[in-house]
């Protein structure tokens, strides 16, 4: 079966390299000219999990109370907040982003009703309420009542009076939404309707497209934005910030890091394959069949409309180095033959390389698809998606290197390679002979990195910032810093109080034709009793900033009552004659329409580092249902920082999972291709001390799990095993011709070693290009995972050998 195959690839790719090379360049080509529709995708719904529960109630509040689709401008200007010539400025920026076309409209300082400047009635207010742009304002007045209201303190102006912030609301795109909710209810109907699989799929497909016009508006705008924002600067300090900016910077992060990426890569390959083979062929031929590899799969990300996120973002830089890995073996094989077989055509030079490494190659990519496929299971989109696109790649590039490469080289005549004292094969002499005679000294040092594995990894946390995941130079940095410290707060998250279940049946009941204090179990002297109870709560939790509910808008209004609470008749008197935008911004976006729930809208100091997400949302959930008297199921948890503490408490599970997928997989795989149990352990021991090592440094140093980290075992094992399988097919060669161990082992550490010392250098350095990416979570990616491969090198270079000696292992 073998030798048939071999003979038909003889066939096909060796004695028709040119067919060969028509054939991949025209699948290429259809590849390519799909790079055009390459997308990127960085918005919230990439970063959460799939299937979260959480997320269904997050849609169904925000379809309720309102989108988080809007835009923060803050403007802290040079001269008073609010003397004459600042307002001024403040009304015409307010204007010209209200004239923008996705710009529904803009909340401002100018804008809100204001109640004591000076002082209203009841009546005043029922017909127009004051604002900072009416005739009859006290500026000074006004200035007070912003700073020190409930409602406005910390909101639209700071407490210092030096700052204000500006709500700019952008158009909802109701088609969008449509078409995710209906998709959304199809998800739950697949396997009882017949056709419900081929809707869902033609759904996907029409968000696909409305969601990338959507971006595309979105961007303009946020540019449009900034432009206006521009000729303001010299009058004051502005930031821009918001989920959708945040959304749009992102993107560009990840265009920016895909260009920077892609070139450092590709510089560091010309650098290491010239340094390393002193030759343009081996430099142009490897070179030609990384990029085709990345090129063809960018084409089909584009042409599949699969788009690339902040997690997937490196994986051009990744692919280019899994393929150069390939492709060094297939270098360093034929130039060994080349000096060793001096009589040899380039066809049998070929051949024979082929041969050779096509069953170790074949292992190694497999083994190295098995670590990214073992992302699968982690639960989270991006970093399945990742797992994808990685697996699709090096199917491509292994293609790639048995056929494009072979097939190029056979165009071109014999290169005898003449014998060189290097220093690669210096360092790997030296090694194998360190090994041999201080075996005892070796074993201790590996010992001692087990000992800080094993005391670092229950230090690990999940536990981190967002605001941490960008440079201190970045617009998203700087703006979340200043609107987290100055103005009450970043991340949202909403609790909702149902009525209890029972009550709200009584009253149906009884109360059908009511007014709104007797038919709301929460909007009458009583309910709103137990609501100010719940809001002082919230608000003096030391994690919490601005806390809004209607608890605010009712101590607005209580104090056209001298601060006193109303009576119930009052109360609905005061519900019909305040005017409908009055009520619109106090009343109804925390309070349902029956007045049967509540909503406190919190906003958590995102630049806390003390705060831990879990342990709140569980403090305010098991106060609520213990000291305050509410049922379970009366109380619900949501918000952007609740779907972000999913993830991260996800993330111990998925590194758990992915860890226990990759290790049994490419153990199972190992026994296949070595068949011997103690083999197949001693080969995967030094991959477990370097992600070992890896993650217990993560804990020593204080680096937390995220949604990149959790990748760096797993990618690091899929990789580093390489190296293991090469050295192992190796040793078995070597090891036949005089059954000696510790010379075979010399043998290799002269031959197969300086090709895993190549291909490692040239990793690391590839994983080196991250650390210039403006995304902390990818530097610390690449980083670390430039680490675990001089580790899993070194493992396999001075380990493997040892317990293959010590053991008998062959």
């Amino acid at each position: 079966m073998l030798s048939k195959f071999i003979a038909g690839y003889n066939r096909l790719v060796l004695k028709q390299p040119l067919a060969t090379l028509i054939v991949i360049t025209s699948v290429v080509v259809f590849f390519l000219l799909h790079i055009p529709d390459f997308e990127l995708d960085a918005s919230a719904d990439s970063l959460v999990l799939e299937n979260d529960a959480s997320l269904k109630s997050y849609r169904s509040i925000r379809d309720q109370y309102g989108s988080d689709d809007f835009l923060i401008v803050t403007y802290s200007p040079q001269q008073p907040l609010f003397s004459e010539s600042v307002l001024a400025d403040i009304t015409q920026l307010r204007d010209e982003l209200a004239q923008l076309e996705q710009v529904d409209n803009v909340i401002s300082m100018l804008d809100v009703p204001l109640v004591d400047s000076p002082p209203m009635t009841l009546a005043e207010i029922s017909r127009k309420a004051r604002t900072l742009e009416s005739d009859d304002v006290d500026i000074e007045l006004a200035e007070q009542e912003l700073r020190q209201s409930p409602l406005y303190e910390n909101l639209l102006v700071n407490s210092e009076g030096d700052t204000t912030a500006m709500q700019v609301n952008l158009v909802t795109n109701q088609r969008l939404l449509d078409l995710i909710n209906n998709r959304d209810k199809l998800y739950e109907k697949v396997g009882t309707i017949p056709d419900a699989a081929q809707r869902l799929e033609q759904l996907s497909a029409q968000i696909k497209i409305e969601n990338l016009a959507h971006k595309l508006k979105l961007d303009q705008t946020i540019a449009e934005v900034r432009r206006i924002m521009d000729a303001y600067r010299d009058k004051a300090t502005l930031y821009l910030g918001g989920v959708p900016m945040i959304t749009s910077d992102s993107i560009e992060f990840i265009r920016s890091d895909l260009k920077v990426f892609g070139v450092g890569v590709v510089l560091f390959i010309v650098i290491i394959l010239a340094f390393s083979f002193k030759h343009i062929r081996w430099v142009v031929l490897p070179l030609a069949v990384c990029l085709t590899s990345a090129m063809a799969m960018m084409g089909y990300l584009g042409w599949s409309q699969w788009p690339v996120t902040v997690v997937s973002s490196n994986f051009i830089s990744l692919l280019l180095i899994i393929t150069l890995s390939l492709i060094i073996h297939l270098v360093v094989r034929y130039r060994e033959l080349a000096m060793i077989e001096p009589e040899a055509s380039q066809y049998q030079l070929v051949s024979e390389t082929v041969q050779s490494k096509f069953t170790p190659s074949f292992y190694t990519a497999v083994t190295t698809m098995v670590a990214f496929g073992s992302l699968l299971v982690s639960g989270i989109r991006p970093v399945i998606d990742f797992g994808w696109m990685m697996v699709i790649g090096i199917t491509v590039s292994f293609v790639l290197a048995f056929t494009l490469f072979p097939a190029a080289l056979m165009l071109l005549p014999r290169l005898d390679s003449l014998a060189t004292k290097d220093f690669t094969g210096k360092v790997t002499a030296a090694i194998a002979n360190f090994i041999q005679h201080r075996t005892r000294a070796t074993l201790m040092i590996f010992g001692l990195l087990i000992l800080i594995a094993l005391t670092g990894i229950p230090r690990l946390s999940v536990e981190n910032r967002f605001i941490d995941y960008y440079k201190e130079s970045t617009e998203i940095f700087q703006g979340m810093t200043l609107i987290d410290t100055k103005l009450g707060g970043t991340t949202p998250m909403d609790i909702i109080i149902d009525a209890p279940a029972d009550e709200i049946m009584a009253e149906d009941e009884l109360f059908a034709s009511g007014d709104i204090t007797t038919n709301s179990y929460w909007f009458n002297r009583d309910g709103l009793r137990d609501v100010a109870r719940f809001h002082q709560y919230l608000d003096e939790l030391p994690e919490t900033g601005k806390v809004l509910s209607v608890h605010t808008g009712m101590q607005l209004l209580e104090s056209l009552n001298d601060g006193k609470p109303y009576s119930d008749f009052k109360l609905a008197v005061v519900y019909k004659r305040i005017p409908e935008d009055v009520k619109k911004a106090l009343i109804e976006p925390y309070l349902s329409e029956d007045g049967n729930q509540l909503r406190f809208s919190i906003r958590l100091y995102e630049s806390d580092k003390k705060l831990r997400r879990q342990e709140l949302i569980e403090k305010i959930y098991l106060d609520l249902t213990s000291e305050y008297g509410l049922d379970p199921e009366q109380v619900t948890i949501s918000g952007i920082a609740v779907l972000y503490n999913n993830l991260l408490q996800s993330l111990f599970r998925s590194q758990i999972l992915t860890l226990g997928a990759v290790f049994g997989a490419i153990l199972l795989m190992f026994m296949v291709l070595f068949r011997a149990v103690r083999l197949s352990l001693a080969a995967l021991i030094p991959n477990i001390i370097s992600a070992g090592l890896i993650l217990g440094l993560m804990g020593w140093i204080g680096i937390p799990l995220d949604i990149m980290t959790i990748t760096i075992a797993a990618i690091n094992i899929g990789i580093g095993v390489d190296d293991s399988i090469h050295y192992i097919h190796r040793f078995r060669s070597e090891f036949i011709q005089d059954r000696n161990y510790w010379a075979a082992i010399a043998r290799c550490h002269n031959s197969i070693a300086r090709a895993m010392y190549y291909t490692s250098v040239t990793v690391v350095l590839g994983f080196s290009i991250l650390s210039l990416s403006n995304f902390i979570p990818t530097i610390y990616f690449g980083v670390l995972c430039g680490l675990a491969m001089i580790t899993a090198l070194i493992a396999n270079l001075m380990l493997l050998p040892i317990l293959i000696a010590r053991f008998r292992l062959s």
